[in-house]
């Protein structure tokens, strides 16, 4: 049995049901509660209060900032008959007053407005006569200073809702808004925090994708190319931008329109008009081109520039798809993006206060470019939405290798530490390559025993490594225009050898063909750790490891070592497992060992690493000592002389074992058995090393 609210839905609307959100909101407001809608763009925010104005008595005030948005809402509204209006200032007197003479005759259900108006004395004492029932406010984020498009008209709205009797309903709706907005919004609406609704960040039918080292207009000109059918807007940091990329386009003959604050009135509404209808396919805009474009088949945002938040990215990107087809967005980003967005902070008039928060909402957009995770989970953190991978983005359909990074990381962390976290990402960049500079030598920087550890890179890869890193969350940056840098708790697991780092790059492609049966079960059973692990497949091994692994079938740890993308590090996590998966096709190994002994001869080291190892242990240093020498982890070390004893070397492996730990293990292995080590490892404390279990596995074994 239908609602009367699905019923109206049905009938003026023709959707069967509500989307996600809209009848938890819808409900809410017909029982009489002030609430607080958080839904994505497209979600369909106006329903919410549309359905309850055509249940309930008397009026609906709708405030939205936008004079564009209000006309296409009250035309469609009109089109599927129902009452609405709109007051702003694009229309003549004379219009004005036959709306307000057919506001007082309630010849409308809905009748939308500017918070400007609000302070219009004439106005309040027309509206004053009328039953107002509800007053919905769009973009609700525009109230918070603490909003990416704070709007102090928005402020005044409180004040004049305090002034009516009897009190309204309050539906408060936006796309976009975090924690401490949402807290914002409820203390300035008297809205109880259980009346809140989100429905969650996350867009299935975006595509997000961030490009870098590009030329920008290179790639927006061959991108219009080959989508020269489809809807889109290109947003630009700067009005100058605008007016360039426009003209650049129309040389090459695309049908664009341009869209920003310097232009008159007309001519944007003009501009507007002609995408809206199709006239055009391309508008480039800033943000001026902003909340409520209300067109459902843009096909692709792309950002020229770096936005200068995470909330204003994705209330733009959010213009593509609201139709629910996919639909693309792309960043195009570069370093001196952030350069032009730091002096716009910069020369604005906002408080000191204020600036901090700019800056730190910057790095945050920063780091969205720089993560090598998902590009929606991203997003959806920023939000506190935590969801799956998307399997869609840049990021998450990136095929490029997974680099096992930690020791490298290990060293930034050394270093930032040894420099008290007290400077910014280029002078620590500076001391790890090894500059000699005046403001490192002045400081004594290139007295630390971390300066020079990766002479071998430029100072730019070392800073863009700095960036990833900040981006995953082992770093942290401070507030202000010259951010420090400081570890994270992940970064100290990743000193302890608790933690890996990972990155992907891109490596030089290998001749090695596949044995497509063997890969596809790899990938199997690879997916099968991931889904255990809750990681991505790739973060284990990708597929070009898997691949090579196929063809040579390793069945050894030494073997393991020489293929592409297995370290240490993974040796020690997953060598015991891929050998047991890898042993029932040995009878297939033969046929690739030619092909191993090239690969093995192309590949090997100079000197073994774990033979670094035996000598400085023969020297007298102890595994510690070993591990800070090598910037590696203890656990690290110990395996290298678990792998020198395998090879017949004499070292008591028992002196680095914890007794009180062994009764520990030996119980944990009885509960779940000694097969896999993860499991065991579960059960256990955190200072049980994986080296210990190893250990007490081999003596049972033994003892057996």
């Amino acid at each position: 049995m239908l609602t009367e609210a699905e019923q109206l839905l049905q009938r003026y609307f023709g959707y069967p049901s509500f989307r996600n959100g809209q009848k938890q909101i819808v409900e809410r407001v017909l029982a009489g509660q002030n609430s607080l809608g958080i839904m994505p763009t497209g979600g369909g925010k106006s329903i919410c209060y549309q359905i309850p104005a055509m249940l309930m008595p008397g009026v609906t005030l709708v405030i939205s900032p936008l004079i564009s948005l209000m006309k296409d809402q009250v035309d469609a509204l009109n089109q599927a008959g129902i009452p609405a209006t709109y007051i702003n200032s694009s229309i003549s007197q004379q219009e004005l007053e036959d709306r307000l003479m057919r506001m007082m005759r309630e010849d409308y259900k809905l009748i939308y407005i500017a918070p400007e108006r609000l302070g219009d004395s004439y106005f309040q004492s027309m509206i004053s006569r009328i039953e107002i029932t509800m007053i919905a406010i769009d973009e609700a984020h525009c109230i918070s200073q603490w909003g990416h498009d704070f709007r102090p008209s928005y402020r005044s709205i409180s004040t004049y809702i305090d002034s009516l009797q009897p009190k309204p309903l309050i539906l408060a709706l936006t796309a976009t808004a975090t924690e401490q907005v949402q807290e914002d919004i409820c203390r300035h609406l008297h809205i109880e925090d259980e009346n809140t609704v989100v429905t969650g960040a996350r867009r299935d039918n975006l595509l997000l994708q961030v490009v870098k080292g590009q030329d920008k207009f290179t790639f927006v000109r061959n991108y219009l190319k080959n989508h020269s059918l489809d809807s889109g807007i290109i947003y630009t940091s700067t009005r100058k931008q605008a007016d360039a990329l426009y003209e650049k386009l129309l040389e090459k003959g695309i049908k664009v329109g341009k869209y920003h604050g310097g232009l008159n009135e007309h001519d944007r509404a003009d501009s507007q008009e002609a995408f809206l209808r199709d006239d055009i396919n391309v508008m480039v805009a800033t943000n001026a081109f902003g909340m409520g474009i209300d067109k459902s088949n843009v096909r692709f945002v792309i950002h020229y520039n770096l936005a200068r938040t995470i909330e204003a990215y994705y209330q733009e990107a959010g213009r593509a798809g609201r139709d629910g087809v996919d639909s693309e967005c792309i960043l195009l980003f570069s370093a001196d993006d952030i350069r032009i967005q730091k002096f716009l902070i910069e020369q604005s008039e906002i408080a000191e206060e204020r600036k901090g928060l700019e800056y730190k909402k910057l790095q945050q957009m920063v780091d969205y470019c720089h993560t090598d995770g998902c590009l929606q989970q991203y997003i959806g953190r920023y939000f506190n939405d935590i969801f799956e991978p998307c399997g869609k983005c840049s990021n998450c359909t990136d095929d490029t290798e997974s680099i096992d990074l930690t020791k490298e990381a290990q060293m930034v962390f050394s270093c930032v530490k040894r420099m008290n976290e007290a400077f910014g990402r280029t002078l620590v960049a500076q001391v790890l390559t090894g500059s000699k500079n005046q403001k490192v030598t002045s400081l004594r920087f290139d007295k630390l025993s971390t300066y020079g550890l990766l002479k071998h890179w430029s100072a730019k890869n070392v800073a863009a490594l700095i960036d990833f890193l900040v981006a995953e969350q082992f770093l942290q940056t401070s507030e202000g225009a010259y951010p420090t840098v400081k570890l994270t708790t992940n970064a100290v697991e990743v000193l302890k050898g608790g933690k890996l780092v990972f990155k992907r790059e891109r490596r030089e492609e290998t001749s090695v063909q596949a044995n497509n049966d063997i890969f596809e079960e790899l990938r199997q059973w690879r997916k099968e750790l991931a889904t255990e692990a809750n990681v991505p497949p790739y973060v284990i091994f990708s597929d070009k490891t898997l691949r090579e692994v196929s063809k040579i079938i390793p069945l050894s740890n030494e073997e393991l070592l020489q293929i592409h993308g297995i370290g240490e590090q993974k040796l020690v996590k997953y060598g015991e497992a891929l050998l047991a998966f890898l042993q029932p096709f040995e009878d297939q190994k033969k046929e690739a060992e030619p092909k191993l002994a090239s690969v093995q001869q192309s590949m090997k080291p100079k000197t073994p690493s774990h033979l670094i190892t035996l000598e400085l242990f023969r020297q007298g240093l102890t595994p510690g000592d070993i591990a800070t020498q090598r910037e590696s982890s203890v656990e690290t070390i110990l395996t290298h002389l678990e792998k020198c004893k395998d090879s017949g070397e004499d070292i008591d492996l028992s002196q680095f074992i914890n007794e009180q730990h062994q009764p520990l293990i030996k119980a944990a292995i009885e509960k779940v058995g000694a097969e896999r080590l993860k499991p065991i490892k579960e059960e256990l404390p955190d200072e049980v090393t994986y080296f210990e279990i190893r250990y007490t596995l081999q003596q049972l074994a033994e003892q057996n």
